[in-house]
C-alpha cells in the first residue's frame, strides 16, 4: 500500500470516492473549491462518478438531494456563506430526509480571510432540527465547539 500526502480538501475529496460517491456537486467559494476540483479532476468521462458545478449553491444542494432521493451516495460542497443560500432546500431535507447518503462539506472561514463575514455554519443543527431516527421526537444535541 503506497501513501499519497494530500491537502485537507483532496483528503476530503478522496474520502468521499472512497466511501462510494456517484455524484458531487458544489459551488466555487474559498476554501471549499479545491474539494470538487479534485473530485472533477478524477471523474472523467466513463468515471465511477459525476462531479459538476452548479450555478449557486441553492442548485448544488438540490442536485444533491435528487441524487440522494435516487437512492445514490452524494456530496455537496459550498463556503459558510453558501450554506444561507442553501438554507431552504437543508432545513427541508430534515423533513424529507435522504436515501443513499448526502454529505454536506461546509467550509467555515474563520477570521474572514477571504469572506464577507465570519459565521459559525454548526448552528444550523439546532436541537428543533435534530430528529432522532428511532422516534419522531426532537434529540437534544448541540453542536460541539
Amino acid at each position: 500500500m503506497s501513501r499519497t500526502l494530500l491537502l485537507g480538501d483532496e483528503a476530503v475529496a478522496q474520502a468521499a470516492i472512497d466511501a462510494g460517491i456517484t455524484t458531487a456537486y458544489g459551488y466555487p467559494g474559498t476554501p471549499s473549491t479545491e474539494i470538487l476540483e479534485h473530485l472533477l479532476r478524477l471523474a472523467g468521462p466513463g468515471g465511477s462518478f459525476h462531479a459538476a458545478w452548479a450555478a449557486n449553491e441553492k442548485v448544488a444542494y438540490e442536485q444533491a438531494m435528487g441524487s440522494s432521493v435516487a437512492g445514490r451516495r452524494c456530496l455537496v460542497t459550498m463556503k459558510h456563506v453558501g450554506l444561507n443560500v442553501a438554507a431552504d432546500p437543508f432545513m427541508n431535507s430534515a423533513v424529507t430526509g435522504v436515501h443513499g447518503g448526502l454529505v454536506l462539506a461546509v467550509a467555515d472561514d474563520p477570521s474572514m480571510h477571504s469572506s464577507q463575514n465570519e459565521q459559525d455554519s454548526r448552528y444550523y443543527t439546532t436541537p428543533t432540527l435534530a430528529w432522532s431516527t428511532a422516534s419522531s421526537r426532537p434529540t437534544s444535541r448541540r453542536p460541539t465547539t
